[in-house]
Formats: C-alpha cells, sequence, structure tokens
C-alpha cells in the first residue's frame, strides 16, 4: 500500500454528497406536500409502504416514527407483553432489548456466532423454556442472521421471529430479502443506515394482514377509526418530507449497497494478510454493509491511532447488554456468554459510505498497518 494523504483525514460517514446529488429533486417534493397540505400519513407515505413491501418482498409495510418503535408495536402486535420471555442478541444497539423490556417483557440473551457477530443458534435453543415466546434476531452490521436455523426453532416450539433489520435494509438471506423471514421485520431509517432519512423514521413488514391491521391502529392512538380507540396507541406516524426522501433513496438502493460493497472489497483486499479479521459474509445472500467491522487483537491502541490519524470509527459495542447496568437484575455475569464478553473486546467499525473513494480506503487502511 502506498502512502495516500488526506489532510482531513477520512469521517466515520459523510452524508454531503448524497445530499447535494439528492437536493433538487427532494425539495420539489417538498413543495408539492406544502402546495398539497397532506403532512402526515398522506400519499406519499402510502407510496413508500407500498415499495418498501414489493422491495422487500412481504405483502405490506407500515411506516413508524422510528426504529425503536417499529420493535415496540411488533411486539405489540403479536400480544407479547408481561410474564413473556423474548430470546435476542446481546451483541446490538440498546432498542433492541429496550424494546422487549417496554412492552413489559424479559430479554433473554443468547451468544452469538464468533464469525457472523450473529445469534447463535444452538445458544438459541438451550434458553427456549415455557415463558418464550419469541425470538428476536438481530442482521448486526448488515449481515444476515441464520434464519433458517432460528426458523427451525421457531416452529418447532411454537414461537414468533421478529426480524431487526435496523442496519440491514437490502441484505438477503439466500434469496429472500431480510424483512420478509419472520412474523414481522423491523428497520430504522436513521440517517447512518443503509437506507436512511434525514430525521427519524422506520418501517415494519409482514404478510400478515392480522399484523398489519393491528399495527395501523398501534401507530395512530390505537384508533380503528376517527375519535374511535379501541386500545391504548401510540403517536408513531412516519411525516411526509420523509417519506418522500425515502422513496428517492429506494429507487437508488441498489447502486448505493453496490457502491457500500465495493468500499467493503477494497478493504478486504488491503487489509488482506494483517493481525485481524475482516467481515464475514453470507455464502447465500448480501450484506449490506451498514458498517464494515474488524476484530483486531489490539482494539484500543488501533482506535488510539485511528483517532490521532483524524480517521472516524465506532466501537460497536464495548459492553453487552446483558452486562448493562439496567439489566443488572437479570443476573449475567461476565463469562456466561463468552463470545459476545470476547467481541466486545476485539471490534471495531471503520469508515464505510457510499461516497467514500479508494483514496480514502488507502489512507485508513496504511493507518491499520501502521498500528
Amino acid at each position: 500500500m502506498t502512502q495516500q494523504t488526506a489532510p482531513e483525514g477520512v469521517p466515520y460517514l459523510s452524508l454531503q454528497h448524497e445530499f447535494q446529488t439528492l437536493q433538487a429533486e427532494w425539495f420539489s417534493r417538498i413543495e408539492a406536500i406544502g402546495a398539497g397540505g397532506a403532512f402526515i400519513l398522506g400519499p406519499n407515505v402510502r407510496a413508500f409502504e407500498q415499495e418498501a413491501a414489493a422491495y422487500i418482498g412481504s405483502e405490506f409495510a407500515v411506516a413508524v416514527a422510528n426504529g425503536t418503535d417499529a420493535l415496540v408495536l411488533s411486539l405489540r402486535a403479536l400480544d407479547i407483553g408481561p410474564g413473556d420471555e423474548v430470546i435476542t442478541s446481546p451483541f446490538t444497539f440498546f432498542a433492541t432489548a429496550e424494546a422487549i423490556s417496554m412492552v413489559g417483557a424479559t430479554p433473554v440473551f443468547a451468544d452469538i456466532d464468533e464469525a457472523s457477530f450473529n445469534l447463535d443458534p444452538a445458544s438459541v435453543a438451550a434458553r427456549i423454556n415455557e415463558r418464550t415466546r419469541a425470538i428476536l434476531p438481530v442482521h448486526i452490521f448488515g449481515n444476515p442472521a441464520d434464519m433458517e436455523r432460528l426458523n427451525q426453532l421457531a416452529r418447532q416450539h411454537g414461537l414468533k421471529v421478529i426480524e431487526d433489520g435496523a442496519q440491514a435494509f437490502g441484505a438477503r438471506a439466500g434469496e429472500s430479502t431480510v424483512g420478509s423471514l419472520g412474523d414481522s421485520g423491523c428497520f430504522s431509517f436513521y440517517p447512518t443506515k443503509v437506507l436512511g432519512c434525514y430525521g427519524d423514521g422506520g418501517l415494519i413488514s409482514t404478510s400478515d394482514e392480522v399484523i398489519r391491521k393491528r399495527l395501523l391502529k398501534l401507530r395512530n392512538h390505537g384508533a380503528s377509526a376517527p375519535f374511535t380507540h379501541d386500545e391504548l396507541g401510540y403517536n408513531s406516524r412516519l411525516d411526509e418530507v420523509q417519506a418522500a426522501l425515502l422513496r428517492i433513496k429506494l429507487e437508488k438502493l441498489e447502486q448505493d449497497i453496490a457502491a457500500r460493497t465495493q468500499v467493503a472489497d477494497w478493504y478486504d483486499a488491503r487489509l488482506a494478510g494483517l493481525d485481524l479479521v475482516t467481515p464475514l459474509r453470507p455464502a447465500q445472500g448480501r450484506h449490506a454493509f451498514n458498517l464494515y467491522t474488524i476484530r483486531h487483537p489490539r482494539r484500543d491502541a488501533l482506535r488510539a491511532h485511528l483517532n490521532e490519524h483524524r480517521i472516524g470509527n465506532s466501537q460497536c459495542y464495548p459492553l453487552g447488554l446483558h452486562l448493562q447496568r439496567i439489566y443488572a437484575g437479570l443476573g449475567y455475569r461476565p463469562g456466561d456468554l463468552p463470545v459476545v464478553d470476547r467481541l466486545c473486546g476485539e471490534t471495531l467499525s471503520l469508515p464505510i459510505f457510499p461516497a467514500m473513494t479508494e483514496t480514502q480506503v488507502d489512507y485508513v487502511c496504511d493507518r491499520v498497518a501502521g498500528i
């Protein structure tokens, strides 16, 4: 690798180029929204739901305010609550477990696979009991979980499956797109995501019409008709301005995932042979590369070195959810989930975004090699 000069360093994520390319079309649609006067749950939201469902391969999609709400509403729509247990990964953002707790259920944390960072089906199987109601796999970093084995467990024990695809819009497990492989699929459109808006947004995919009808009520104060409320719901609605942007970005999503994959290819080639582990890709399917996360035996020293050279990075995740203070009452101890505990000390996410250049990748890799 040759030394490259990058006086501004390399950002962890940059959306400026994307915004410049989308600005004219998005602003034009915003003007049309203003002229039409429909700002909440209007025609752009309805169109986006149809387009997203078609892309995912589900019968329906319900747009909500954010990815956390997508998880909470999915659990509520499946009548999961107090006394129930939901098995999930502790190697993920807090919202995954938080949503389970918010509906009154108990998160049960299973260990993960060392190579994929996703739930280990054998560890899940060992935690199923009479209180288990659902499995909530996370397609972490954009890498699809082992849905074939997890769905087999679910069928065997009569469990529901809720996919957390917050980091994995457009990822594929085999020929199927993430979000079409469980009872529901939950997505976040936070700006850093593979498909992100310029604010907050979320989506739930499902092919069950009963679940869809329940979700439509839950996202809008439990209302089955104007001023007619059947249950306690939420104010969780995607607005027209963000839906308009997401429709534009969905049209170019394949191009963006291809660009992310190209960045990952550059990384893989340049980091080969170094004392680190690059991300595993599914044997059959597609990694969406929301994040490019490596394992490094001297992770903290590498992170300090990258910071010194103004290279963005993220320590995803420094402490498993099973050991967080909020879940101390569940009784987990260091060593209970050994793979999670080990990987929390080794993983580091490097910069990746569609507009990232080969020169920027060279600069990052030169610094990684220099530690």
